[in-house]
């Protein structure tokens, strides 16, 4: 069983940044690919990123392309989300995942959520 836990949360204005942090447990972090999903209030969840096992390829949903940056550490079994030129409507609870398969395919893990604020 995989335990995903996320940190870094809070409340930025718009304009600035956050770093999300999620540390995995419970199954060798090499074989596992990693995301982060999101979800508005009163909207459904939604993709923002993910990373292959290796770090190699990343994937971006076009709202945040160009802004947001995912990379993983190896050694510290950490994935992170860097988060510049947040927007109000960056505003939801962002939720680690972690894919058994790929990238690319729906996660099999997911964390408990961190909610980021952005104010105008």
């Amino acid at each position: 069983q995989v335990q995903l836990v996320e940190s870094g949360g809070g409340l930025v204005q718009a304009g600035g940044s956050l770093r999300l942090s999620c540390a995995a447990s419970g199954r060798t972090f090499s074989t596992l690919a990693m995301g982060w999903f999101r979800q508005a209030p009163g909207k459904e969840r939604e993709f923002v990123a993910a990373i292959s096992r290796t770090g190699a390829e990343q994937y971006y949903a076009d709202s945040v392309k160009g802004r947001f940056a995912i990379s993983r550490g190896s050694a510290t079994n950490t994935m992170f989300l860097h988060m510049n030129s947040l927007k109000p409507e960056d505003t939801a609870v962002y939720y680690c995942t972690a894919h058994s398969i790929s990238a690319r395919a729906s996660p099999q893990y997911w964390g408990q959520g961190t909610q980021v604020t952005v104010s105008s």
